[in-house]
């Protein structure tokens, strides 16, 4: 029997781990979810930014978490997994949003440079996607959404190991989508375009930059906050039940054109 639309959207009882989820798209998303009906739990360093976010979700009558933890530290992650279970049972969604950027010239990127930018975009994922997902499998449903990047597909000027960790996360989703579908877990990655977040304070603190990138888009703009929304639902939630594997690009037609 058919779900009723609103059903198929619906993320009542539902748990969700949202890494970066105190900032910029992350924490975009842990609201959508929360507003859709899930608890969320949300990992990441900035307590401040931590405690700000889960006042907003706890607001919209939904139950949250948070632990602030180093997740570019790879020996956090079991722990990180245990303690994002206990709040409110397993997690049924992880969201992949922590990321970071450091811009210099690709001859002068640094072993630290290229080591905490690999670690945190790429590592992390997987790592913590390995450990949550047992006791996905044994409910039979789960969804991983990783945050990809324009730069999963192309470079760009000053940012050579975040495109190279973008990529990598890409293939990586590829991978989950093959190795856990078959099991109820799908693997899916959104690709943004240009949005206005920490992350990418150093295009937008030049107006001109970022209305040059603006018009590469089809559209005509950068992107919102909102405009994540909408698609962090879908992908988290039983309308999206024979998606996986796919990079979805939400860059409001730049990589097409």
């Amino acid at each position: 029997m058919s779900l009723a639309l609103p059903a198929l959207f619906s993320l009542e009882g539902r748990v969700a781990l949202v890494t970066g989820g105190n900032s910029g798209l992350g924490k975009a998303i842990a609201l959508a979810l929360a507003e859709a009906g899930a608890n969320v739990v949300l990992l990441a360093r900035d307590r401040a930014r931590l405690e700000e976010t889960a006042r907003d979700i706890e607001a919209l009558g939904r139950g949250v978490a948070w632990f602030d933890c180093d997740l570019a530290d790879r020996s956090t992650l079991s722990d990180a997994a245990v303690r994002a279970a206990k709040p409110f049972g397993a997690p049924d969604i992880l969201v992949n949003a922590a990321g970071v950027n450091r811009r210099p010239p690709l001859s002068q990127l640094t072993l630290d440079d290229w080591d905490v930018t690999l670690r945190l975009n790429l590592d992390t994922p997987h790592f913590l996607a390995q450990a949550l997902v047992p006791a996905m499998i044994a409910r039979g449903w789960g969804r991983i959404i990783n945050l990809a990047s324009l730069q999963s597909i192309r470079s760009f000027n000053n940012s050579g190991a975040y495109g190279v960790s973008k990529a990598g996360l890409a293939q990586l989703t590829r991978v989950q989508a093959e190795a856990w579908s078959g099991q109820g877990i799908n693997s899916n990655a959104i690709a943004p375009g240009f949005f206005r977040t920490p992350l990418t304070r150093a295009v937008f603190d030049d107006p001109q930059k970022a209305a040059a990138l603006a018009a590469r888009t089809m559209i005509g703009r950068n992107g919102e906050l909102d405009d994540v929304r909408g698609l962090a639902v879908f992908l988290a939630s039983r309308a999206s039940d024979y998606i996986t594997g796919q990079v979805i690009f939400l860059d409001g037609g730049f990589s097409a054109g």
